[in-house]
């Protein structure tokens, strides 16, 4: 019973979030929804109190789907990991770069479509998006630290410093890139991550 309760649930909030993707929140009404996963409004009550409480739990949702999708790609559960940390890194922000260049809205990153949108709409939605953030922050300081360790990345990077920088770089990059509708400015993020990230002059 639970099991089904956990998969319509599941269904609804992916349904929402395809729409929410290309719209904002919003730009998407309660209808919309229901529409989407095919539900009566008694169905959607049944699982979210609110439209708030839908956009709070569709947050979640995506940074913890995210932060596991982050933790294979850095292959932070694996010891030793297989491949230096840089490298791990490096096909991260490649990822980035390549999923959101693309013209699908649906694959875009929801931090980059909603952050400024739910900062100043929900507080609980904005406190979702904040802690995601800061743990995805995290796990790159603790890989670029591992890099460090693994000498394939130079000793002077101070790795929560470097990580919250590049973060940055690569969030601001995202922005610039749904306003010029080109990868300009997530190629230009590229070849400065390249080179803040540049292994140790005797590699």
């Amino acid at each position: 019973m639970r099991a089904k309760y956990d998969t319509t649930k599941r269904h609804i909030l992916d349904a929402g979030q395809k729409i929410i993707a290309v719209k904002g929140f919003s730009g998407v009404g309660l209808s919309e929804i229901l529409s989407a996963a095919a539900i009566p409004k008694g169905s959607f009550y049944h699982y979210f109190g609110s439209k708030e409480q839908y956009g709070q739990e569709l947050m979640q949702q995506y940074v913890d789907d995210y932060r596991q999708a982050l933790e294979q790609v850095l292959q932070i559960a694996v010891k030793p990991a297989q491949e230096p940390a840089r490298e791990r890194l490096l096909r991260y922000w490649s990822h980035w770069r390549d999923t959101q260049s693309g013209a699908e809205a649906m694959d875009k990153c929801l931090v980059v479509k909603l952050s400024a949108e739910v900062a100043d709409l929900s507080d609980d939605m904005r406190q979702v998006l904040c802690e995601g953030t800061r743990q995805v922050m995290a796990r790159l300081a603790d890989c670029i630290a591992e890099g460090i360790a693994d000498g394939s990345l130079r000793g002077e990077l101070e790795p929560q410093k470097t990580a919250q920088m590049l973060y940055q770089l690569w969030l601001g990059a995202s922005l610039l890139g749904k306003l010029q509708r080109d990868r300009s400015a997530l190629e230009n993020a590229m070849d400065i991550t390249l080179n803040i990230l540049a292994p140790p002059a005797s590699s």
